[in-house]
């Protein structure tokens, strides 16, 4: 099995490329952060619909996942592509846990929200990720963990070591250099990284971030439409469902 893992497309630049990407290559399951998908922040239908279109089976997010009211009513629909944070409030829109079958394989990708340095109104990850695991029964299971510490991040992954398939970091928006099989026998990487515009800053125009910084005035960001880049991690499972191979994607599109 061929299993494809995309790091946060950011606006109509990222949508674009993985399109691209895709559209010349075959993966048996291609899952994709979605969560600045519209503009920058947040997800839409429409995008969803998009993304689903250009071959990603599952769109995972994170913090930014409520940044779209018209969002949350599509969230809840029964064959809506996207997931939200399993230790989002049980109330909250939407689930946080999703499963589909690959010849006869039973596979569950679920995310999980990182608490270090980010908004604190979720529960812990760790003990989450036991009660998914507990009642899945999936014959793989993928994380994507949307944290913001590599030390939280690379903690999950040794938590859950031969006990998922992948464990993969999103939302620094920087691709880490430390894809790996981990002692277990996991898939794992820290950032999977973005796909969008590499010239602006973290997929976003790098004038109005350097004017942050400068000013310390609240300027609105803008999805940067500069050359465009996919970024994730491809992961091989043998015959047994073990993993055989990782490794790092890093491609730009439309350039020869």
């Amino acid at each position: 099995m061929r299993i494809l893992l995309l790091g946060d497309v950011v606006g109509r630049p990222g949508r674009n490329a993985v399109g691209l990407f895709l559209k010349e290559r075959s993966y048996d399951l291609v899952v994709g952060n979605g969560e600045n998908a519209a503009g920058g922040f947040g997800i839409t239908a429409k995008t969803a619909a998009e993304l689903r279109e250009a071959g990603v089976d599952v769109i995972t997010t994170g913090n930014h996942v409520w940044a779209r009211r018209d969002s949350w009513d599509f969230l809840d629909t029964e064959d809506c592509p996207v997931v939200r944070p399993a230790n989002y409030p049980e109330d909250s829109p939407g689930r946080g846990t999703m499963f589909l079958e690959r010849n006869g394989t039973r596979v569950a990708v679920a995310n999980l929200q990182g608490r270090v340095f980010m908004p604190d109104l979720v529960g812990c990850p760790f003990r989450t990720a036991d009660d998914v695991l507990e009642s899945c029964g999936a014959d793989v299971v993928i994380v994507d963990f949307h944290a913001e510490a590599t030390s939280e991040k690379e903690a999950l992954g040794m938590y859950l070591d031969g006990r998922v398939t992948v464990l993969a970091g999103t939302h620094t928006h920087v691709q880490t250099a430390d894809c790996q099989v981990l002692p277990g026998g996991t898939a794992y990487v820290t950032d999977l990284g973005m796909c969008g515009s590499s010239d602006g800053i973290i997929g976003m125009s790098g004038e109005a971030v350097v004017s942050r910084f400068l000013s310390a005035v609240p300027v609105r960001l803008k999805v940067d439409h500069g050359r465009m880049v996919v970024r994730g991690m491809e992961v091989e499972l043998d015959g047994d469902l073990n993993v055989s191979s990782v490794k790092a994607v890093d491609e730009r599109i439309g350039e020869e």
